[in-house]
């Protein structure tokens, strides 16, 4: 039987939250923040591999911060080219029949946790596509002169993992690689390329939070309790 696959992201920089370095390196209670998020997904049996995506030059600040569980590959220069880098590692899998879903997660939201994970891959087992959101009501559209231009409804703040049929995931990535486009996240490069492939929204968590200030750490440490 096929499996899932998780990605989690770590190439990203400490610069708003001050540190010297990788904040996805910065410790979280007892350990670094990194390996809260690739614990999300190792620690559940659905999950027959994790991909964990670090700048170039980490791999072994990478491999010390969370042991031997996951894949550890090299990113790129921005998030598209680094999920690229993982979706080329899980290739021969996916394209064997031996990985069915793939879930892209943000290395610095620590506090994803199994039922959000395990109702993404639901749904995109089912449906093609989730991606997790929180409504954000009292939002109004701002027109070009200034004005607003009333209510937006339905609006979500859009969370991680994201999770997709691993192999219009692939077939999108490529295709965007080859024109050279870089997306926002995981959805906007499959709206973009798998125009086919419908993208539900689930609800997200409030716990989900990224990781951005050093406020943030602050916080993340509170729900922890």
């Amino acid at each position: 039987m096929p499996s899932p696959a998780a990605v989690v992201l770590a190439g990203g920089s400490g610069t708003r939250v001050g540190a010297a370095g990788n904040k996805v390196y910065l410790p979280l209670r007892d350990r670094p923040m990194i390996a809260w998020s690739v614990a999300a997904f190792t620690a559940l049996p659905e999950f027959g591999t994790v991909v964990l995506v670090v700048r170039d030059g980490e791999q072994a600040l990478a491999r010390d911060a969370v042991g031997s569980g996951p894949v550890i590959v090299a990113g790129g220069a921005n998030r598209q080219e680094s999920e690229l880098a993982a979706l080329r590692a899980l290739a021969p899998a996916v394209r064997a029949g031996e990985i069915d879903v793939v879930l892209v997660h943000d290395g610095a939201r620590p506090l994803v946790d199994a039922a959000l994970v395990r109702e993404v891959l639901r749904v995109a087992r089912t449906d093609g596509g989730a991606v997790p959101g929180l409504p954000r009501p009292g939002l109004a559209v701002a027109g070009e002169d200034g004005t607003l231009a009333g209510p937006a409804d339905g609006l979500v703040a859009v969370q991680t993992p994201q999770g997709f049929r691993a192999r219009p995931l692939l077939d999108a990535y490529t295709a965007a690689a080859a024109d050279g486009f870089a997306g926002t996240d995981t959805a906007a490069c499959v709206a973009r390329y798998a125009p086919d492939v419908p993208i539900r929204w689930v609800p997200g968590s409030p716990h989900n939070i990224k990781v951005t200030y050093a406020h943030d750490l602050t916080v993340a440490e509170r729900l922890l309790d």
